[in-house]
């Protein structure tokens, strides 16, 4: 085993992290949907939020400026009940932003909802006419919340720092490991799921309790890592396996499947659960 050690190494595995979590930042579902589309030669910018407090009215804001343009929000609950109608409502105009507000849901309680534009060249829709869904949670403690993204944050960079060492045979790699579990414990198995409890009214709805793909692949990523480390006298390439298990695991959207409120029977369930039990709107 070399014991030479690469400081440079830090520098890549910092940039790797912070490329996996801008990714997990991006592509999970409740970030916001942006874009920008053009009617009646004026350009409408939106920002269009997919998460909201509970029991908070959600406020939904587009950017236009246009003479005779007009614009409709339509919603209603989801996932979607059978009978129960789109909500129509005008959003006002001021100051070149047209705004409206979506009646606050309770703790993982969904909605869903669309924008008409009415243009002097007719009616069409922002984003194609498909339907944004936002989830509603309630608050968390910052420090709470700050300190399980940290400590997540520094297990993705100790995991890259560990498997980068191991393949090139520093002689720490080992002691990376250890120190990639414990971290990756603690603010994913310890400090998530008392985030969760706090957002949702649940501790953990991953496996075996549940479908929640986020706790599911908390629990595989640590597990990943307890076996490097009780392997870790058997060779490198078991840190090296974990770090690439643990990547193709995070590139999985966050809070996909995440705690859903079932609007039949009152309960928050995750979101496999309600749609398997939701008849099916045709």
């Amino acid at each position: 085993m070399h014991k030479k050690t690469h400081p440079w190494l830090w520098l890549l595995a910092f940039v790797l992290t912070l490329l996996l979590a801008v990714y997990q930042r991006l592509s999970g579902p409740t970030y916001p949907l942006r874009g920008s589309q053009e009617f009646a030669g004026a350009e409408i910018r939106y920002r269009l939020p997919r998460s909201g407090t509970s029991h908070e009215p959600l406020t939904v804001r587009i950017a236009a400026r246009a003479a005779g343009l007009r614009l409709r929000l339509y919603h209603r609950r989801f996932p979607l009940i059978a009978g129960e109608p789109w909500a129509v409502e005008p959003m006002s105009e001021k100051q070149g932003f047209f705004e409206c507000r979506i009646p606050g849901q309770p703790a993982a309680g969904k909605v869903t909802y669309k924008i008409e534009v009415i243009a002097p060249g007719g009616p069409s829709w922002l984003n194609g006419g498909r339907p944004v869904v936002a989830r509603f949670k309630n608050e968390v403690p910052s420090w709470l919340l700050i300190s399980h993204v940290l400590l997540m944050f520094a297990g993705m960079l100790l995991a890259f720092r560990a498997g980068l060492g191991a393949l090139l045979r520093e002689g720490n790699w080992p002691r990376l490991t250890a120190w990639t579990l414990g971290v990756t414990v603690v603010g994913g198995l310890i400090f998530g799921p008392i985030v969760q409890k706090f957002a949702f009214g649940a501790y953990w709805t991953g496996f075996p309790l549940g479908g929640d793909l986020t706790d599911s692949k908390t629990l595989f990523v640590a597990l990943f890592w307890l076996a490097a480390h009780l392997l870790r006298k058997k060779g490198r390439w078991w840190t090296v396996a974990a770090t690439v298990l643990m990547v193709a695991v995070y590139l999985i959207p966050h809070s996909m499947l995440g705690s859903e409120l079932n609007y039949q029977t009152g309960k928050i369930e995750t979101a496999k659960e309600v749609r398997g039990s939701t008849p099916k709107i045709k």
